[in-house]
């Protein structure tokens, strides 16, 4: 047992048995411990809605002198006995300036980067779309007007279309999606080749009138993948975030990177204005899906699909989209290998706890407060959506390394509090020790910090510390801060106080992987053989405040001797020994002869 049980024991009316396997470390403090079956209330999606997209990706450039890339250097190789494979990226003299391509195929490039760094602008929020694409939709078949910024802006050139023009072209539309689905009623990807946004719509589960929640309630896999490539309308935004958020919950990445591919090519070479937009909206469609692969997703084959992708657009002359997905994998290479690099270089830790110069007094509040809290964006940064959600449903360690590992922070932290209490011999010093905390998490509260702030409660209020003698003015300064972590009404107290903090914020994620349970268990994944995506609305919803709160960085300086004397939290006392000391300090028969005396007397 990592941290014991007794924190939410005395708060709490949920079962620990349920989610003890689900939750790893966190649960072992904060899970509810009498499970009822009513499902805690969810946390609606919030108003500062993130941006829609904002790439992480830096510029690289690859010299064709260095233009092959061995999977075994750039992967984190598990199979060590693995033959390696060769996966080469065409190098820069691939992208030839005198390659000709026609003048409607250049202006269709160019419009595909610009729809790119319009629909994908980081500066977006609320689901809501720039003014200029507010206005008109995106077409292949326009002019490039440079905005202030300097990003190009397309205005559609064909403005005079009539209404009958325009119910034509949509007749037309639907009998090819008619003639094409009638080809082979039973071929799987006929619902890829729909492109009329009314027959789309025909085939998904809406909600009824009068309910709440998503317009879209469910389909099938890929009339929701087709659902989500109509990136040019507004109204899809927020749906479209959803689909990506949780799109690994139904489908692996590497399928849902082929059903686009699939999407892309079969209108990318139609002469038909409409049909190329499709095809450049499923795209760009797909260059997010890359650009948000989690660092253990790209495995081998992924790598060799995206590279035959790539060398398909070269052949097709498409150089634009190509130097696009290009560039969103070498960058993702290059981050699996900088954190692969970064893991060797760790340094060991130096000190024991003995060995340690000074005590905590020896800093300030406030500061101790900063180098925690620095810590702790160091590590919750680093965790990527994908991984949370999984956890919820597979709780597997190795497709969540970033959230173990703050996981495995949190609980040393815990135990390193624990430890320094108990280690002191008079009960003075333990007092003092406990009143530096509390001040400590003070300010914690103040930098919006619920993560450490709940590791330090958690040891505070632990068992082995909670049973020995304190002085009644800091037990019921300890209980104040306790009712931030009540479990009545669903955690009613700390959701509040979340929804209300302004970012830079570091949330608990132990509740929100409790919340993805809740809803992965309560839920169906189908619903009448049709994807339940009134499920995954709820999953969204849960991690939005989280994505949110990574977007926004704390700015705080380093200061190397306090960074110092945690010493990663390493140094700490395993769970049956602070029980030891517990019970050296205060045996457990001590109150019996203490009451026998006073009966005799």
């Amino acid at each position: 047992m990592s941290v014991s049980n007794s924190f939410l024991s005395r708060h709490s009316s949920l079962s620990s048995s349920s989610f003890k396997s689900v939750f790893r470390s966190y649960s072992q403090d904060f899970v509810p411990h009498h499970h009822t079956s009513a499902s805690p209330s969810l946390c609606t999606i919030s108003s500062h809605f993130p941006a829609v997209h904002q790439s992480r990706s830096s510029d690289l450039t690859l010299p064709g002198s260095a233009s092959i890339v061995k999977a075994a250097e750039l992967l984190d190789c598990s199979h060590d006995n693995a033959k390696p494979v060769v996966v080469c990226l065409p190098p820069e003299s691939a992208f030839p300036n005198s390659l000709q391509t026609t003048s409607s195929e250049s202006n269709s490039e160019d419009a595909g980067e610009g729809e790119y760094v319009n629909l994908y602008s980081s500066n977006q929020t609320n689901g809501d779309l720039p003014h200029s694409q507010a206005e008109m939709p995106m077409c292949a078949d326009t002019e490039p007007v440079e905005s202030s910024n300097g990003e190009e802006i397309h205005h559609s050139d064909s403005p005079k279309s009539t209404n009958a023009k325009e119910n034509q072209e949509r007749n037309d539309r639907r009998a090819d999606t008619q003639n094409s689905s009638d080809l082979d009623p039973n071929d799987e990807t006929d619902e890829l080749s729909l492109i009329d946004h009314e027959e789309i719509v025909a085939r998904l589960t809406l909600k009824q009138e009068g309910e709440d929640g998503p317009e879209v309630r469910g389909g099938s896999v890929d009339i929701l993948i087709v659902h989500a490539t109509e990136t040019d309308r507004k109204d899809l935004v927020l749906y479209c975030e959803a689909f990506l958020t949780t799109y690994r919950t139904f489908i692996p990445p590497e399928d849902i990177i082929k059903k686009l591919h699939h999407r892309y090519e079969k209108f990318c070479h139609c002469p038909d204005t409409f049909k190329k937009r499709v095809s450049k909206n499923t795209f760009f469609v797909l260059v997010r899906v890359v650009d948000e692969l989690c660092l253990v997703e790209l495995s081998d084959d992924i790598l060799k699909l995206l590279m035959e992708l790539v060398f398909r657009l070269v052949c097709s002359g498409e150089l634009s989209l190509a130097r696009v997905l290009r560039k969103n994998i070498l960058d993702k290479v290059d981050q699996k290998r900088t954190v692969k690099y970064a893991g060797l270089m760790k340094p060991l830790a130096a000190r024991g706890v003995a060995a340690r110069p000074g005590t905590l007094h020896d800093f300030h509040s406030h500061e101790i407060a900063e180098q925690l809290t620095l810590l702790d964006a160091e590590l919750f940064y680093k965790i990527e959506i994908p991984e949370v959600l999984l956890w919820a449903k597979e709780q597997n360690e190795e497709k969540s390394p970033n959230l173990t590992q703050f996981t495995e922070h949190f609980n040393n932290m815990s135990y390193w509090v624990r430890s320094i209490i108990i280690q002191q011999e008079k009960a003075q010093d333990r007092e003092r020790l406990l009143l530096k905390f509390i001040k400590i998490m003070k300010h914690l509260r103040k930098l919006n910090n619920f993560n450490s702030y709940l590791a330090i409660l958690s040891a505070l209020d632990s068992a082995p510390i909670r049973r020995l003698e304190w002085q009644k003015q800091t037990s019921e300064g300890l209980a104040e801060y306790c009712t931030l972590i009540d479990s009545s009404s669903s955690f009613r107290a700390y959701r509040a106080a979340l929804a209300e903090v302004e970012p830079p914020c570091i949330p608990y994620l132990g509740l929100i992987l409790q919340d993805l349970t809740f809803v992965h268990l309560g839920n169906p994944d189908l619903i009448d053989g049709k994807i339940n995506f009134s499920k995954r609305w709820q999953q969204f919803n849960i991690l939005d405040s989280m994505r949110r709160f990574q977007q926004i960085h704390y700015e705080l300086k380093r200061i190397d001797d306090i960074v110092t004397f945690f010493n990663d939290f390493g140094d700490h006392l395993a769970e049956e020994a602070l029980w030891e000391l517990s019970l050296k300090i205060k045996p457990r028969n001590i109150q019996r002869r203490k009451t026998e005396r006073e009966e005799k007397t």
